[in-house]
């Protein structure tokens, strides 16, 4: 049973020079003091202590300046407390606490403010009676202090697989630098700070950017004119814009402006704020509610049955150019067809891999129902199906937005249960509208989806769990070109790019490397910086709910243990705990699916001991642990690695020496 107590409470108030109104966490963790006068403004406040200054909030509908000159009407507010049932994820439940105020104002506008223990969020919501273009909008916020940031820059409005930049400060931050967000700003050995966004449809994508030497949101404006362009003439790009951002309809809610604040850094790796202020799933009668707070007692209803929905781990070609040396099948980009797949297939099934991922090449890219001759993939399908098997299928965006019912019946008619759409390299309005738009279309048809070359998640998987991943990561494909895949940014993804949600990060590389050593390789068999180990870590830090192993299979084939590992690791997990962790420099946590525990561990490019705890477990068992670490000289030869049993209690206390750029991971059975 799920409980949620709400506590509405009213009030109307007279028109004065200024209003003042205050909203603490249910914890009294963190505090917002909202101002309304000529402005409205925020700040805020964890533990006493000033994170956020009073900074001003606004949204210009053309004659309604909503924040500006702004009278209050009544406020509201409400308590909440309960869970969210998921229904697959880093945990069966989540928590979901959190104390409300809502401001109704002339002129038919409001802002709700929300209070949550691990962060405060508000939005703006309208009910005017015709369609309304959004002009512009304010988001500030004015961080207190002058706090180190980690900006993940990008100076145009079409990619988020980008490398994250380090300031020593804001003020050293260069005026007009812009980032994707999340981003994560905080004082060194105080507060952690990341500022998001979520429930974001049908309106452009947030950005922030450093502006008159404070921190404001920015936008990408409406498009006026598209066409086609970029990688191979068949990306929709913006070629002129609009002086607006939306164009939208009178009576909706904005998306939720999000400020994530803890002293406690560790806990951004499991911070889901971003999931729980999304929507859910639009309720019919009859069928129970995953992801739904239910207030009081369980209430049938769901956009559909999500059960068919099944997330796990897949066979990859393309991040090793779909080369198996040594195999009898000629193999390689040139060779992709159905006698090479059905290898790919033959691996899945032997590793215990749900999926095969078929990516681009099988059909036209202009027409994804013209399949190239040498790909027959229905027989695929059918070859992999017997073999309990299934089989995702890779696509451009734009193409398949072209037809998107004819395309997506076409994917289904074939027996795939999954498509890896790609290639939208756009967040402006228009864009945003496709995310929802393929993942209803996909969800109708039980087809389940992997965003890539997207924007970052902001919780849409939470209204269609058939969303399984997205991209929006400097992921391994980096590896392929340049130098920015490396252990450095795979502890800062977690701690930043992960709050927003799942990422395909593609690990699994078995040519690892040091840093002296790496070099990039494209086309070839590419390899990747850390250790052997700290590849393995990333199947339990990452939150990847469909997982890629991006290795040739008779690489995996040659380690029977890595297998045994990559075999067993699930995806999703009933309960998830932070052992340790420091942005940037390590992570370590630990995740139970169905009995058994998982633990991973990773750190930057310092070498250091890191202690498991194993209390988590319970009293009086001794547990089977397959332990996989740092070969003593992984340092230098970073593919080397030990594996060994042992056997623990819950009084077990373990140090783990990890390398430059290592790793560990284990695996727990009663």
């Amino acid at each position: 049973m799920l409980l949620v107590l709400l506590l509405p409470a009213v009030q109307a108030w007279p028109q004065s020079a200024m209003q003042k109104f205050d909203l603490e966490s249910p914890l009294k963790k963190l505090k917002i003091d909202i101002t309304v006068q000529d402005s409205v403004t925020y700040a805020v406040t964890l533990g006493g202590k000033a994170i956020l200054l009073p900074s001003a909030i606004a949204m210009d509908f053309g004659q309604v300046k909503a924040g500006n000159n702004a009278v209050v009407s009544t406020t509201r507010k409400n308590n909440a407390r309960g869970e969210i049932t998921l229904p697959y994820g880093q945990s069966a439940k989540l928590r979901n606490d959190y104390n409300e105020l809502e401001i109704q104002f002339k002129n038919y506008y409001s802002i709700t403010f929300r209070a949550y223990d691990e962060g405060i969020a508000y939005r703006f919501s309208t009910d005017f009676t015709e369609p309304v273009k959004v002009v512009s909008e304010l988001a500030t916020f004015r961080l207190a202090g002058d706090p180190e940031a980690v900006f993940p820059e990008s100076d145009v409005f079409t990619s988020w697989e980008v490398p994250y930049i380090k300031y020593k400060s804001v003020s050293a931050m260069a005026e007009g630098k812009k980032a994707i967000s999340p981003a994560l700003f905080g004082q060194p050995g105080g507060a952690k700070i990341v500022i998001a966004e979520s429930d974001l449809l049908d309106y452009p994508g947030m950005y922030l950017q450093k502006n008159q030497g404070t921190i404001r949101g920015t936008w990408a404006p409406y498009p006026a004119k598209t066409g086609m362009g970029s990688w191979g003439n068949f990306v929709s790009v913006v070629k002129e814009r609009k002086d607006y951002l939306a164009e939208t309809g009178g009576k909706r809610s904005y998306p939720w402006r999000i400020i994530i604040a803890t002293e406690q850094e560790k806990e951004l790796l499991t911070n889901q704020l971003v999931y729980k202020l999304a929507a859910p799933g639009v309720a019919t009668p009859g069928v129970a509610t995953p992801g739904v707070v239910t207030p009081g007692v369980v209430t049938p209803g769901t956009i559909q049955d999500f059960s068919w929905v099944k997330p796990g781990k897949a066979a990859w070609e393309w991040w090793h150019d779909a080369m198996l040396p040594g195999s009898e099948t000629p193999s390689g980009m040139k060779n992709r067809g159905t006698a090479l797949y059905k290898r790919y297939i033959d691996f899945a099934a032997d590793s215990q891999l749900e999926y095969l991922m078929i990516d681009a090449g099988w059909s036209d890219v202009y027409d994804l129902k013209k399949v190239k001759p040498e790909t027959d993939v229905r027989e695929l399908v059918r070859y992999a199906k017997g073999k309990h098997v299934n089989v995702f299928l890779w696509c451009v965006a734009s193409t398949l937005l072209n037809d998107l019912e004819g395309n997506l019946d076409f994917i289904r008619s074939i027996g795939a249960v999954g498509i890896k759409v790609d290639f939208f390299d756009r967040d402006d309005q228009l864009a945003i509208q496709w995310f929802e738009k393929i993942a209803k279309a996909a969800a109708d048809r039980h087809l389940m989806i992997d965003f890539h070359g997207c924007s970052k998640p902001t919780g849409l998987e939470r209204k269609y769990p058939n969303i399984v991943n997205y991209e929006a990561v400097r992921g391994a494909e980096c590896s392929k070109w340049d130098l920015t895949a490396n252990p450095d940014q795979h502890l800062l993804t977690p701690f930043i790019r992960m709050v927003a949600g799942p990422l395909d990060y593609t690990p699994g590389s078995m040519r690892n490397t040091t840093k002296e050593t790496f070099k990039p390789v494209d086309p070839g068999l590419p390899s990747t910086q850390g250790t052997r180990c700290h590849e393995l870590a990333m199947f339990v830090i990452f939150n990847q709910p469909l997982a890629m192993l991006c290795d040739s299979p008779t690489e995996y084939t040659k380690y029977p243990d890595i297998m045994q590992f990559l075999s067993a690791v699930p995806t999703v997990f009933d309960e998830t705990k932070v052992l340790d962790g420091k942005v940037g420099e390590y992570a370590v946590m630990a995740k139970k699916k169905a009995g058994n525990w998982y633990i991973g561990a990773m750190t930057n490019w310092d070498a250091r001991t890191v202690e498991l705890d194993f209390s988590f477990l319970p009293d009086r068992k001794t547990y089977q642990v397959s332990l996989y670490t740092d070969a003593s000289d992984a340092g230098t030869e970073a593919s080397h690695y030990t594996f060994k049993t042992i056997q623990v209690t819950r009084k077990t206390r373990l140090k783990l020496p990890l390398a430059k750029g290592g790793g560990a991971v284990a695996m727990i059975h009663p």
